[in-house]
């Protein structure tokens, strides 16, 4: 315990002096906000174009518009900076070429790997924090006024989402130790988003973890909080194998 406390300090330490988290976590933040907030504002002005574009639930130009296009851009957006997250975290190594440092340390790699996982846990719930804090004050900015109560579910939804979009990333973060680089995680990142938006458009269903937040977020039902169910097995499975490839680790390999 002390040893993973130890690699937890460290690891957290880098991830408070690391630019990419935190350029990557202001990115998605005002992205969602600023994207969600100009649309909004777009169909509040009487913009015909952007409220045929945006479909029926957030053509309304009310909060639960803003909710719904903040929860399409988290689906996507987040994915992708939640995969460049955990492939920097447990890639940055590989990239800097600092890897065989840490077979003379007393730590293990596989507790190492773990606490790499901890830390991208928290940096994620801080994200998805952030980006609920300031979906608000751009509701305020537009002209929405105080959320409701029935508003204020719609943001609670909204950072479960981010959460939940945390999780379905963490196999970016396996396919960075196992590719030993940025570059794998990064391109899984992508696969991952791309693999998500065809299961969208061609709507095989929503149990695939892949797409299973963004339509629970959307569309809250009994149905579609069911199929969240499958969403744990996702960091689940890969998180274990994330540690697995850092305990085989070879210096020569």
């Amino acid at each position: 315990m002390n040893l993973f406390r130890a690699a937890l300090a460290v690891e957290a330490g880098k991830a408070r002096a690391a630019r990419v988290l935190w350029a990557t976590g202001i990115l998605l933040t005002m992205g969602v906000a600023a994207l969600a907030g100009g649309m909004v504002a777009a169909v509040r002005s009487g913009n015909a174009e952007v409220a045929a574009k945006m479909g029926p639930a957030a053509a309304t130009g009310d909060w639960s518009a803003l909710l719904s296009v903040a929860a399409q851009i988290t689906a996507a957006g987040g994915l992708l900076a939640f995969g460049v997250g955990v492939s920097w975290l447990t890639g940055r190594e590989f990239a800097d070429r600092t890897i065989s440092a840490l077979f003379g340390l007393p730590v293990g790699r596989g507790t190492i790997a773990t606490a790499k996982l901890a830390v991208y846990a928290v940096w994620a719930l801080a994200v998805s924090a952030a980006v609920c804090l300031v979906l608000p004050v751009v509701g305020l900015l537009v002209g929405l006024g105080l959320p409701t109560a029935a508003d204020a579910a719609g943001l609670a939804r909204q950072f479960a989402l981010g959460v939940l979009t945390a999780l379905i990333a963490v196999p970016a973060g396996w396919a960075a130790s196992l590719g030993r680089g940025l570059l794998p995680g990064i391109a899984t990142a992508v696969g991952l988003l791309v693999v998500a938006q065809v299961v969208a458009i061609a709507d095989v269903g929503g149990w695939i973890p892949f797409v299973a937040p963004a339509f629970w977020a959307l569309a809250p039902s009994g149905a579609t909080a069911t199929a969240l169910v499958t969403v744990p097995l996702v960091p689940a499975v890969f998180g274990v194998a994330t540690v697995w490839v850092w305990r085989r680790l070879q210096m020569d390999r």
